[in-house]
């Protein structure tokens, strides 16, 4: 008997538990994807976000902790994920650490974390899923930072290691094919960084929208995880940095 049910492809989001992260989960899996959801300290709130979707669809979100500056968790993990579902389709690279680090504040801590998110994670974890990818074809998409073409004042690691990150998906593009597409999206300003104490939606009602976008408005955690679903659809595509910015790095140019 023909079985013509359908496929159903998984997603590993890391970092999938809050804001740009679970915006990306909940679309992925309002489009029948299975998601892989990792974490590293928001349990909770992982937790929560699986629940929310099982209850949508049975059984479609597992959550796996990971500390992704170790190496050989990132190899458990993977083991992990490919025991739960016996294949990998997408990698969404998008964990990260973010907070200033002025020339003459830097140290060796903050130096290891934001290069080793931002950075040696992302290539750590495109090595260990690369032999899945290869099975399904599937693809890559790591999520960049429009400051890491134009720099940033006082974020100077976390600059380096998104420039860094950009072209670990160009190499990555050109090794991988053609079997495994890897692409990036380089948002503009989405969500503030939590450095306030303010919820992000409070904390964006003291910003000018002309100040950071072209657009006349502050983009949304849903404008990135939309970008992910054409990246992943558009068949194509590979080796590019797609820019979800509403054009703020035309403003200085108006």
């Amino acid at each position: 008997m023909k079985n013509d049910s359908p496929v159903i492809k998984v997603a590993l989001v890391t970092g999938g538990a809050t804001r740009i992260g679970a915006s990306i989960s909940r679309h992925l899996h309002r489009l029948g994807f299975n998601i892989a959801l990792h974490y590293r300290h928001s349990k909770i709130a992982a937790e929560a976000l699986a629940t929310e979707l099982n209850q949508l669809r049975a059984d479609s979100v597992s959550c796996f902790e990971a500390e992704l500056l170790d190496t050989h968790a990132i190899k458990k993990l993977v083991n992990s994920i490919l025991k739960q579902y016996s294949k990998i389709d997408v990698l969404i690279n998008n964990a990260s650490s973010f907070y200033p680090t002025p020339l003459t504040d830097i140290n060796e801590e903050q130096w290891q974390d934001l290069m080793g998110t931002n950075a040696h994670a992302p290539a750590f974890l495109c090595k260990a899923c690369a032999p899945a990818l290869k099975e399904t074809q599937g693809c890559i998409i790591n999520i960049s930072d429009i400051a890491a073409k134009t720099g940033r004042k006082d974020y100077l690691v976390y600059c380096m290691a998104k420039a860094a990150l950009n072209n670990l998906t160009r190499s990555l593009a050109s090794e991988l094919a053609p079997l495994i597409r890897v692409n990036a999206i380089a948002p503009g300003f989405i969500l503030p960084p939590n450095q306030t104490g303010k919820e992000p939606e409070a904390e964006a009602e003291d910003i000018d929208p002309l100040s950071i976008s072209c657009l006349n408005y502050l983009g949304k955690p849903e404008d990135i995880a939309k970008a992910a679903a054409f990246l992943i659809n558009s068949t194509y595509t590979t080796g590019q940095v797609l820019n979800v910015d509403g054009g703020r790095r035309l403003i200085n140019a108006l």
